[in-house]
């Protein structure tokens, strides 16, 4: 079985030029080139200027999905955890991240393109950009931010 997992992984390198163009998820099989991704206002519980396409999955449902944020320079994810783990990676841009329960831009650490970030299930942690950055996300849903202070979360504001 492993032998035919590494001749399709080896397959799709040679036929697609990279892994990165295929994802599998049940029995829809997902091919799509950026130029084809839907962009849509970023959800409530983040600061407006966000904007988010969702690639694969339901991120508001049970299974696996994954999802890229495009956030301006200057944006702020105050601190928070999430009910799952986390995975990110910076596509475009720089991603800053912070681990804890309070905002400190100097304790944060610089994810260039290419950089790679998991939380566990109820890390505190804080993000920011200074340029224009694309993020990829994925995880497991139901998929949820639960800001630390709860004056920090946008969507009381937008009530």
């Amino acid at each position: 079985m492993k032998s035919i997992n590494i001749f399709m992984s080896l397959f799709f390198l040679f036929a697609f030029g990279s892994m990165t163009t295929v994802a599998q998820h049940g029995d829809e099989h997902i091919m799509i080139n950026p130029g084809e991704m839907e962009w849509k206002p970023g959800p409530a519980s983040l600061e407006d200027g966000s904007q988010y396409t969702l690639i694969e999955g339901d991120w508001t449902k049970e299974g696996p999905f994954t999802a890229r944020l495009k956030l301006p320079a200057g944006f702020r994810i105050s601190p928070h955890t999430h009910p799952a783990i986390e995975h990110v990676t910076v596509i475009k841009g720089s991603f800053h991240m912070g681990a804890g329960t309070r905002f400190n831009k100097n304790n944060a650490m610089k994810l260039g393109v290419g950089g790679f970030a998991v939380m566990p299930i109820d890390y505190a942690h804080y993000a920011f950009t200074t340029e224009e950055t694309i993020i990829q996300l994925h995880g497991i849903g139901p998929w949820g931010i639960n800001y630390v202070n709860e004056e920090d979360d946008p969507r009381l504001a937008k009530r």
